[in-house]
């Protein structure tokens, strides 16, 4: 298998392979291209979000500095926030609903690395996808791991490490993050 077959299949990688370097160098141009332009130039902004991400639904804003791993890895729904300072590690999918707000300095990743010296040395990775339902509020400063599943009317308080799936109708908070509260949901399913 190639490193790149490695990674889709969820197996572990060398992220230093040319094939997969070139997905990272691809989304380091467009993120640059992406907040370079006037934020006040919704349609140019639109167009390069469009661009970079493998899907965006109605009204994607995407504020600066974004920065991401592949961009195609990205898929969002309608009126899709991203404030200052967001970083989405893509190298696996990351799905994203509707209505979904993304406050200043939030990490979303999608790889992580062996807890042994020699795997690090040897530059391996491995990925997992990330999902987040509709009507998700992410707070300032959260960071999100590997493999997370978030349900839909979800609050990530600000600060918070995500760690683990969160269920639908949840206010969590902390390191790592935990159910605060079941929240109500006004819109339904």
């Amino acid at each position: 298998m190639t490193e790149l077959e490695k990674l889709r299949a969820g197996l572990e990688f060398d992220f230093t392979d040319p094939e997969v370097d070139a997905l990272k160098l691809n989304a380091v141009k467009l993120c640059q291209k992406l907040n370079a332009v006037d934020v006040t130039d919704y349609a140019a902004k639109e167009k390069i979000i469009r661009e970079l991400f493998g899907s965006a639904g109605e009204n994607p804003v995407v504020l600066p500095v974004f920065n991401c791993d592949n961009g195609k890895n990205i898929h969002v729904g309608d009126n899709f926030l991203a404030n200052y300072n967001v970083t989405i590690l893509d190298i696996r999918e990351v799905k994203i609903g509707d209505n979904v707000m993304i406050a200043p300095n939030t990490l979303i990743t999608t790889i992580n690395h062996p807890l042994n010296p020699l795997g690090r040395r040897k530059h391996l990775g491995v990925a997992k996808p990330v999902e987040i339902g509709n009507d998700v509020w992410i707070g300032a400063n959260v960071t999100i791991l590997p493999g997370v599943k978030i349900g839909n009317n979800v609050v990530v308080a600000a600060g918070a490490v995500v760690t683990k799936d969160i269920a639908d109708n949840s206010l969590v908070g902390g390191i790592p993050a935990k159910l605060i509260k079941i929240l109500p949901n006004d819109v339904g399913e």
